[in-house]
């Protein structure tokens, strides 16, 4: 599945919860979805464009600020592309390149950057509490609650692995730094 047919299901996606203009999409797509996908302007717009000329989406006005809706069509390529297989990417992280490389840093400044990490995935624990009581304060979409959840659920593991990665890291890292 290439990078554009993600975006185009990212954004068939997000229409199907409740029409949307582009800016609202993006801004859903970044706000709800943020925590596991991203989408820019840049990629929204021309996928709305070409999923209109498709039949895909209607746009509700002819003014550029006119919500974007999902017609029958849509829904049918959504299907379709949500039934194709998940399509693997190579990871990047920063953090990871750092620390294999981290002789070269010290153990100081990777200890460092573990407990920077670390911190962050306490925030992000957090910020998944804040997003499943959002999530339970929405009853106009409660069929949808049990899935959005489950990605919810999935970022919560992340941080507390991440968190339990940290603190092992930590020790490691001190035992290494110890004088010999």
């Amino acid at each position: 599945m290439t990078r554009t047919t993600q975006t185009e299901m990212a954004v068939l996606g997000g229409l199907s919860v409740a029409p949307m203009t582009g800016y609202a999409l993006r801004q859903a797509i970044s706000d709800v979805l943020g925590h596991f996908w991203s989408e820019s302007f840049g990629q929204i717009y021309p996928t709305l464009s070409q999923l209109e000329s498709q039949g895909r989406v209607i746009r509700n006005g002819t003014e550029r600020s006119s919500p974007y809706a999902i017609t029958q069509a849509g829904l049918e390529r959504l299907r379709e592309l949500l039934a194709e297989p998940v399509q693997q990417v190579p990871p990047r992280n920063g953090l990871l390149l750092r620390l294999f490389f981290g002789r070269q840093l010290g153990a100081e400044v990777c200890a460092s950057l573990v407990r920077d990490a670390r911190h962050d995935a306490v925030g992000q624990l957090a910020g998944f509490a804040a997003i499943r009581e959002e999530i339970a304060s929405e009853p106009d979409t409660e069929l949808e609650h049990p899935y959005w959840l489950l990605t919810v659920s999935a970022g919560e593991h992340a941080a507390r692995a991440a968190i339990a990665w940290a603190d092992v890291a930590l020790a490691a890292l001190d035992e290494n730094s110890a004088p010999t």
